[in-house]
């Protein structure tokens, strides 16, 4: 587990809410939520970010991580876009909130983060190689590779979300997308009715383990991690889709990779938060100190 000597603060900005959390020791603290003003324009988005780090100043951290959706320039630290958040195109984050703060500032993908977030704190911290999925509103999707996050250029590695798959892609069949469209009913709903025993929603699970199972194979021909860890909303539905999505990943050409394939839920609340701050454990590189602005 990541322990650190000096406090670092973590971001999780997304297109509803922006949360942030402290990690002293190797204990996430103070962790706050407010609501992202995703309409407004991306000077006012900036400050409001601004501000919400400025309530942690007493914390002394010493860095700054942050989670972002969208493809990422982490080199430079741009934001390349945001879907959410409309004005979020190009925008210069790091440099902002390094010139603002004075501190080191590393930005990342959310689903890259919740990756490293789960080797550094969770479920997949014994394991070299690993691919965290997302299951929510979207499909999100993040790799370990032999100990480290790989990301690709700009973020785009592990964008399993946008492959083609029957005939939409991967984010159709295995996002809450799937319930919408083919039984017109929300996951959470249909969660609650699998517990009942309702037979269309238990149906409707077992389908969707059977697409997640595809997508599974398709990341084991691709990259062949030890263990795959499953995190947001839907992983809480598990136990009605585990059997037929277990089913499909034995159909694998080589048993000797999918048997021993550890499929790991996500016990993490703050997986965001925890990945963010990682990111400078991760990154961290000894630098010149960024002089603050006036």
């Amino acid at each position: 587990m990541l322990k650190t000597e000096r406090p670092i603060l973590g971001l999780d900005i997304g297109g509803t809410n922006i949360k942030a959390g402290v990690l002293v020791g190797s204990e996430l603290v103070d962790i706050r939520m407010i609501e992202t003003p995703s309409q407004e324009s991306q000077e006012y988005i900036l400050e409001t970010i601004a501000d919400l780090i400025g309530t942690y100043l007493h914390h002394d951290f010493f860095a700054i991580g942050v989670g972002i959706p969208g493809l990422i320039d982490t080199d430079l630290g741009i934001v390349l876009n945001l879907e959410n958040i409309p004005s979020f195109k190009r925008v210069h984050l790091r440099e902002f909130l390094e010139l603002r703060f004075g501190k080191p500032v590393y930005i990342n993908n959310d689903a890259n983060c919740f990756a490293l977030g789960e080797y550094k704190f969770g479920a997949a911290k014994i394991y070299k190689h690993v691919v965290g999925i997302t299951l929510g509103t979207g499909l999100g999707a993040g790799i370990i590779a032999n100990g480290h996050l790989y990301c690709g250029f700009n973020c785009a590695a592990g964008e399993w979300c946008s492959a083609p798959y029957l005939d939409q892609d991967f984010e159709f069949y295995c996002s809450s997308k799937f319930f919408y469209a083919k039984y017109h009913a929300k996951a959470k709903s249909l969660s609650k009715r699998a517990k009942d025993g309702d037979k269309e929603a238990l149906r409707a699970y077992a389908e969707y383990g059977h697409h997640l199972g595809e997508l599974i194979k398709n990341i084991l021909y691709t990259l062949a991690p030890q263990a795959i860890v499953l995190g947001g909303s839907i992983r809480k539905a598990y136990p009605f889709f585990r059997e037929s999505m277990l089913a499909n990943i034995a159909t694998f050409k080589y048993p000797s990779v999918s048997a021993n394939l550890k499929i790991l839920i996500s016990e993490l609340d703050e997986t965001g938060i925890h990945g963010a701050v990682a990111l400078v454990d991760e990154y961290a590189v000894p630098a010149e100190p960024v002089e603050k602005s006036i």
